[in-house]
C-alpha cells in the first residue's frame, strides 16, 4: 500500500513510510504540546520533497521507506491567518532555511474573508479594500464558509497533502451560520471522499475547545487520530505523542509494542526523541 510521509522520519519509519493514501488524520493537542509544530514540519518537509530540493530534503529528512510516495502538491488552508503570519510562526519553530525553501512549494489558501465576514470584526482588519463595484458584488454574493471549504477541498485534495488549520476555528464560529453537526458531517464526508482522492489530509484541533463526547465523534469519523500531550515526571515536563486510532497503521504500532512517543522540537521541526515500549 502506498503511503505519504508525515515528514517526521522516525514516525514514518515506524509505520512503514507514512500514512496510507486516502487518509484523514485528526491532529489534536494541548497548547504547546507539539501539534502545530507537527503540522508545520509535515507541510515544509513535504514542500521540500515536491519542490525537488533534494539536498535539503536529505539533510533534514533522509531517505524514504520503500512504500513511501511524495504527494503531487502541498496545500495549507487557514481560516484566520495570513500567509505572512504563518511563515513568521513557522520561523519561530524551525530553521529559516527549511521555512523559506519548503514554503515556496506550498499553495496557501486564506479563508479569513469568508470566516470573518459575518462577525462584528471591522472588515479592514482581515481583507483588502474593495476596488470596484464588481468586486463588491462578488464579496456580497459569497457562499457560506462551509460550502466554500468543501468546494476548495474537492479541487485541491486529490493526490495531495492538505493541512486544515484549524477545526477549532470552526468550533469557535458555531452560532447562527455553523452548527456542530455541520463540522461533524464535514469530517465524516471528508473521510469518505478522501478514500477516492488518494491523498493525505491533516486536520488540526485544539481538543480543549470541544467536549470529550465531541472529540470522540471526530476521532471516530477520521482514519487516524494523533494526540499531543504534556506529561509530567518529577520536576520536568515532556511532550508526548499518542496514536489513539489509525486504520491500517495502528496494528503495526501495536506489533512493535509501542504505547507512546516522546517528542522534541528543534531547528528542523518536530521530531521523536524516544519510543516507549509496553513493559
Amino acid at each position: 500500500m502506498d503511503r505519504i510521509p508525515f515528514g517526521v522520519r522516525q514516525l514514518d519509519t515506524t509505520i512503514k513510510g507514512g500514512a496510507p493514501t486516502g487518509s484523514v488524520v485528526l491532529v489534536s493537542g494541548e497548547s504547546g504540546a507539539g501539534s502545530r509544530e507537527f503540522m508545520y514540519t509535515s507541510t515544509l518537509i513535504n514542500g521540500l520533497a515536491v519542490g525537488g530540493n533534494d539536498d535539503l530534503y536529505d539533510l533534514y529528512y533522509g531517505s524514504q521507506s520503500a512504500d513511501a510516495i511524495d504527494p503531487d502538491e502541498v496545500h495549507y488552508i487557514s481560516f484566520t491567518d495570513s500567509k505572512e503570519k504563518l511563515t513568521d510562526e513557522m520561523s519561530l519553530a524551525m530553521d529559516d532555511e527549511i521555512v523559506e525553501n519548503g514554503f515556496e512549494n506550498v499553495q496557501f489558501h486564506e479563508m479569513a474573508e469568508r470566516y470573518f465576514h459575518v462577525s462584528p470584526v471591522p472588515r479592514d482588519w482581515y481583507a483588502d479594500a474593495t476596488h470596484s463595484i464588481k468586486d463588491l458584488r462578488k464579496r456580497h454574493e459569497q457562499r457560506g464558509l462551509m460550502e466554500a471549504l468543501g468546494k476548495t477541498l474537492s479541487e485541491i485534495a486529490p493526490g495531495n497533502l492538505v493541512v486544515i488549520d484549524s477545526l477549532s476555528d470552526l468550533v469557535g464560529a458555531i452560532g447562527d451560520d455553523i452548527e456542530w453537526s455541520d463540522i461533524s458531517y464535514l469530517v465524516q464526508g471528508l473521510t469518505k471522499a478522501a478514500h477516492q482522492w488518494d491523498g493525505l489530509i491533516l486536520a488540526h484541533l485544539n481538543h480543549e475547545t470541544v467536549s470529550p463526547t465531541r472529540y470522540a465523534q471526530l476521532t471516530d469519523a477520521t482514519t487516524g487520530a494523533m494526540r499531543f500531550e504534556w506529561e509530567s515526571g518529577g520536576s520536568t515536563r515532556a511532550r508526548t505523542l499518542v496514536v489513539s486510532q489509525f486504520r491500517g497503521v495502528l496494528s503495526q504500532i501495536e506489533a512493535e509494542d509501542i504505547v507512546r512517543f516522546e517528542t522534541e522540537i528543534g531547528d528542523s521541526g518536530f521530531d521523536i526523541s524516544d519510543v516507549r515500549k509496553i513493559r
